[in-house]
């Protein structure tokens, strides 16, 4: 009655999706914690303390359920796709293991310092915890990407006996999509994180509460936007280019382009019908896709027929999934000059409009987030490696009863931890900082705080 291998894929993709979610805020959120630590240390206003103090707690939350949700995934390799595990594992399974001894253990061990270890260390040897950890969440993301990016574009290897075996670590790792993929990531977690800092802070403006402390958090994360936004869309175009080069079915999909065409037209909207191979009601822009995907406007973009109909991946998913990224990244390149204009303007904290996006632009950067990474992984298949491995030759032969079964688990289970996350997260929103709301001037610097956590009072 059910496909098991379809079964298995979904309960992958759902178990993947609610996993990436957590690292992509504490990437960015480290970060902003190290920023904000460094500002305090070299001014010693107390605004600082209080951005660490509060964004610390949604950081330790985010970054648990991360961990926590994580590890399932490696289970599922083994328990779903055991064939494939054991046909990589000689390339793949050095990788995540250096991600567990090089990243892992060095969030693990400073993140107990960075926590509790406000009144036991120094400043200056709580702000070295505080920067390991967040070199920790980025060799974390590098190990992780250099994974999953070799299985895009493989390198680096040969096959004995029907297993890969590395020849070449530097290219294993260095491979072809891999500094586009991680560049790319690491700035979607910047700005998700971003994203919601704006958001909370743009929140207590609306409402005139903590004044200093929105101010403060607000300033840095529009910054953030206004520089890494249109960064991140020059390194999108980039790794548009390497895709279109090392993978162009994908490509093609992401463009619902059925036959190869020279000046393409980007569709601004279409329904890709994968059976008759066409596109339905089709707004499209003319010479634009040749235009961004090739730098030239007749240039030639390959179709999806120049592979077989059972060699291309499910087209309406990745070709929707990279209009809503594109949707949303425009929405906050928009929120990102809308906030320089406004700081020109001297109206950066008072433009109620301003706000209001900045408050429901929350959760566009994991969504975002989620969406390109669907146009990444949907768009490989039918390819586990791409060229070299089929999702469905690798599955474990499981009961598709067992796989349904627990999918409905992880759901449940997924579904009731989020609900109690976002709960918590709320909960602390709510409360705000704990000594924030002080008007500037009215004793809210350095002399403010405990002797323990005032460097100009504290001899390192």
């Amino acid at each position: 009655m059910f496909d098991v291998a379809l079964l298995s894929r979904i309960q992958f993709a759902f178990t993947i999706s609610y996993h990436i979610i957590f690292p992509t805020i504490t990437i960015g959120l480290s970060a902003y914690l190290v920023y904000m630590e460094a500002r305090w240390l070299k001014t010693g206003k107390s605004v600082y303390m209080e951005q660490i103090r509060f964004w610390q707690k949604p950081f330790a939350l985010t970054f648990g359920m991360g961990v926590v949700s994580g590890v399932v995934l490696s289970y599922e390799f083994g328990t779903n796709f055991s064939r494939f595990s054991e046909i990589v594992g000689p390339v793949l399974s050095p990788l995540l293991s250096y991600e567990v001894l090089t990243a892992f253990f060095l969030e693990a061990g400073f993140l107990g310092i960075m926590l509790f270890g406000w009144k036991r260390v120094s400043p200056k040897v709580h702000f070295m915890a505080t920067c390991i950890v967040c070199i920790g969440t980025m060799i974390s993301a590098f190990w992780i990407l250099a994974a999953n990016s070799w299985m895009h574009t493989p390198a680096g290897y040969e096959i004995v006996d029907g297993q890969f075996r590395p020849t070449d670590w530097f290219a294993v790792i260095f491979n072809p999509s891999f500094p586009y993929r991680y560049t790319h990531m690491v700035l979607a977690s910047f700005i998700s994180a971003s994203l919601l800092v704006a958001g909370v802070n743009a929140y207590y403006l609306l409402r005139r509460r903590h004044i200093e402390f929105a101010r403060a958090g607000f300033s840095v994360a529009m910054w953030v936007l206004v520089i890494l936004a249109p960064l991140q869309v020059v390194v999108g175009d980039l790794h548009g280019l390497n895709v279109a080069k090392h993978q162009p079915v994908k490509l093609a999909a992401m463009e619902a382009i059925w036959e190869t065409e020279q000046g393409a037209g980007f569709r601004v909207f279409a329904l890709p019908d994968m059976t008759q191979e066409t596109n339905h009601y089709e707004i499209e822009i003319p010479y634009a896709a040749s235009l961004i995907l090739t730098h030239k406007i007749d240039g030639e973009i390959a179709g999806l027929d120049q592979v077989p109909a059972d060699q291309r991946p499910p087209v309406p998913v990745v070709f929707f999934s990279f209009r809503i990224m594109l949707a949303l990244g425009g929405l906050m390149l928009l929120l990102g000059m809308l906030g320089a204009w406004h700081r020109y303007r001297g109206t950066l904290y008072d433009s109620v409009v301003l706000h209001r996006f900045a408050l429901l632009m929350i959760p566009a950067g994991v969504i975002a987030t989620l969406a390109g990474w669907y146009v990444v992984e949907v768009g490989r298949q039918p390819w586990l490696v791409q060229g070299l491995v089929r999702t469905v030759d690798v599955v474990s032969p499981l009961p598709a009863s067992q796989v349904l079964l627990t999918f409905s688990l992880f759901v449940t289970v997924y579904s009731l931890l989020f609900v109690v996350y976002l709960m918590f997260m709320r909960k602390l929103v709510m409360k705000g900082p704990g000594s924030a709301g002080r008007e500037p001037g009215s004793q809210s610097d350095a002399e403010a705080l405990p002797a323990m956590l005032n460097p100009a009072q504290q001899e390192v």
